[in-house]
């Protein structure tokens, strides 16, 4: 027997849009490799599935870079190298996953590049996170795609970047903050979209926010620069 169910006017549009739209961007929180959380990337995967993005976006923190963090690192954790290499593998199973992407490069991904410079090294020296990670990924600092500003963050959360320029914003950063919120000006409608991230809280790099409330385990839509959507990878 044949089904046709019976969509009200507004059931009917919202499919009609849905099925009309011109863009989606998935937007993946901070990985933190090699301290993200088993099962992150499958939840992603689901999502990219449920949705058919047309972009994929990373918030940044690609890699934590615990051992050659400015801050005291775990005498007892992996060396530089052993981190960086566990990461490396992790990294290529995200690739072979999301083989285009643009990754807005976030605090941690940078510590190498600080690192270069605090010992009075010239930056011609570094290599870009593309060509040590070997991934055909699109790195920078932000991108704008349907008029929305993609960040990672870490210079202040996204309600207050959003409401300061008047402009949508998406950004991560604050693992424990997760949020949609709408302001309205005299000639435009804007949001702010907070995301979470992808990490593994009870991993040893991740002991400075044991006391912290717990991290928002997350990615996000965004369909058409008008319609955010947060999904929440269930609680493990």
């Amino acid at each position: 027997m044949e089904y046709r169910p019976r969509l009200t006017q507004d059931e009917y549009k919202v499919i009609s849009d849905y099925r009309n739209r011109k863009s989606c961007v998935l937007i993946i929180g901070d990985l933190h490799l090699p301290f993200i959380k088993q099962g992150y990337l499958e939840f992603c995967v689901d999502i990219q599935t449920k949705y058919n993005p047309t972009e994929i976006l990373f918030l940044g923190d690609i890699l934590d870079n615990h051992a050659s963090s400015f801050h005291e690192s775990d005498p007892d954790g992996y060396s530089a190298g052993a981190e960086l290499s566990i990461a490396e593998k992790q990294v290529k199973l995200w690739a072979a996953t999301f083989p285009v992407a643009k990754v807005c490069v976030g605090n941690h991904d940078e510590i190498p590049g600080r690192k270069v410079m605090t010992g009075g090294v010239s930056k011609k020296w570094l290599k870009t996170p593309a060509e040590v990670l070997k991934v055909n990924w699109d790195f920078n600092e932000e991108f704008i795609i349907d008029n929305v500003t993609y960040s990672h963050g870490t210079g202040q959360k996204a309600r207050m970047r959003a409401r300061n320029e008047m402009h949508s914003v998406v950004q991560g950063h604050f693992h424990s903050e997760s949020y949609i919120e709408w302001y309205c000006g005299p000639d435009r409608l804007i949001f702010a979209m907070q995301l979470g991230c992808g990490i593994d809280r009870r991993t040893y790099a991740m002991s400075y926010g044991r006391n912290f409330k717990k991290p928002m385990i997350n990615c996000g839509i965004v369909i058409d620069g008008i319609l955010p959507i947060l999904e929440f990878m269930p609680l493990t």
